[in-house]
């Protein structure tokens, strides 16, 4: 037999996760834009538009099939790289801490909003 207050439980407990969720997003879209802006990822980079580097649509829709991790794409920011977008080189970014590379990084895996 179901016990009924055990599902009523559970689907209180999920809806109130899914509120506050929605709530959150929009703070880590506006905290990890700012993010952006703060180490100058703008000055390369812009959401819909290839400037020098490519836009963050494109990072997007590169790494966001679930291939590469968060941890993956903060490396290679932190490190830099040349060749994976074209002839123009990344300069490796050692002053951002990890912590907000991670931030970044999962941003734009999860389409930088």
């Amino acid at each position: 037999m179901i016990d009924l207050r055990k599902q009523h439980a559970a689907a209180s407990v999920a809806l109130v996760l899914g509120l506050c969720a929605s709530a959150v997003w929009p703070d880590h879209a506006a905290a990890s834009q700012a993010l952006a802006q703060k180490y100058a990822c703008v000055a390369c980079h812009q959401p819909a538009a290839k400037v020098v580097g490519p836009s963050w649509k494109d990072i997007g829709a590169r790494y966001g099939d679930g291939k590469t991790s968060a941890a993956q794409l903060a490396a290679s920011i932190k490190a830099g790289s040349s060749g994976k977008w074209g002839a123009m080189p990344m300069p490796p970014q050692g002053r951002v801490p990890d912590a907000d590379l991670q931030s970044l990084a999962q941003w734009l895996l999860d389409g930088a909003p």
